[in-house]
């Protein structure tokens, strides 16, 4: 027994000496060092805004947890004033990365971001049209949807596009972290990862989706079908904080279809309307109207063990054979 209390106070001695070495490190003075937790958006109430907004969204198709009603416009308005008011406290917070509002009195950020959250819900309708135009590209492209309510109710693109929608508008708001808070959820969701500062134009459709990548200062036009790990993304970043700004991401131009695999890169690169990318292509440079471009298939060459070593020796009958492929 006094063996067992004596180990057990030499852990404890052990612990306390990291604790107090890992407070030190605490003391540097580094970004990694802040201490403040309530200093950035809480990462739970971005995502809590994101389900309220997609209930607000698809009024038939999420249900509310909190709230019960038997009217559903008092559903709804519940929602909506719930959402306004959260998202004030969050953008409240966030402008203070925007560098006019470092040092602004409360009153005056709580002004401000009381008049984006306000300015924001009312652009639901706006979004909600886009949505509807996605939904029916997601319906018309994919014969293996059988109805509307599988595509809200199971498909990560249509997830990933109208969080995308969401928060894209938050972004041309200007608000800091928000945004991309939103997206991230979204990305963690789905394995779709679209910045919010990607400008997508209606009837966008993305099959299967996981592993698609949109850069930040893409510009993508209407009735675009892009398929799984599709990059739209910058030729290089090697500049990094000096090319802040700048258009370092493609434009793909209307009805343009892109499948599986396919990476088209930099700001200067056009893809004309009408064009057809196929799989694994790798595209560095504007593509005409109505292209159609691919990747030259491969020979497969196949060669069975008899024709490499010639014929093997015959075994008894039920011999289980070595090494067969």
């Amino acid at each position: 027994m006094d063996g067992q209390m004596s180990n057990e106070k030499l852990i404890n001695e052990r612990i306390r000496r990291i604790t107090d070495s890992i407070l030190e490190d605490y003391k540097n003075g580094r970004d990694i060092d802040k201490m403040d937790v309530f200093s950035q958006p809480d990462s739970d109430a971005v995502t809590d805004i994101v389900n309220k907004l997609l209930n607000i969204l698809f009024p038939g198709y999420y249900r509310e947890k909190n709230y019960r009603s038997y009217n559903d416009n008092s559903r709804i308005s519940i929602l909506i004033e719930d959402v306004v008011y959260n998202l004030t406290k969050q953008i409240a917070i966030a402008l203070r990365f925007r560098e006019e509002y470092a040092q602004s009195e409360e009153s005056e950020i709580r002004d401000m971001s009381e008049e984006i959250a306000i300015s924001f819900i009312s652009r639901i309708p706006a979004i909600r049209g886009l949505v509807d135009t996605d939904m029916e590209a997601f319906y018309q492209g994919d014969p293996a949807a059988y109805n509307k309510e599988e595509i809200v109710l199971c498909y990560p693109g249509l997830l990933a596009s109208t969080v995308n929608r969401l928060a894209h508008e938050l972004f041309l708001l200007k608000v800091p972290l928000i945004p991309r808070m939103m997206t991230e959820y979204a990305h963690s969701r789905t394995g779709i990862d679209i910045h919010p500062g990607a400008t997508i134009g209606r009837y966008f459709f993305m099959d299967h989706g996981t592993g698609i990548v949109v850069g930040e200062t893409s510009v993508i036009g209407e009735h675009v079908k892009i398929y799984q790990g599709v990059t739209i993304g910058a030729l290089s970043t090697k500049g990094g904080q000096s090319l802040r700004g700048a258009k370092r991401h493609p434009t793909i131009e209307d009805d343009v279809t892109i499948y599986a695999g396919a990476s088209i890169l930099g700001g200067e690169t056009v893809i004309g309307k009408g064009s057809v990318i196929g799989s694994n292509v790798f595209i560095t440079s504007s593509v005409k109207p109505g292209t159609r471009m691919s990747v030259k298939t491969q020979e497969l060459v196949i060669r069975h063990r008899e024709e490499i070593e010639g014929p093997r020796e015959t075994k008894p009958e039920g011999t289980k054979p070595e090494n067969w492929y």
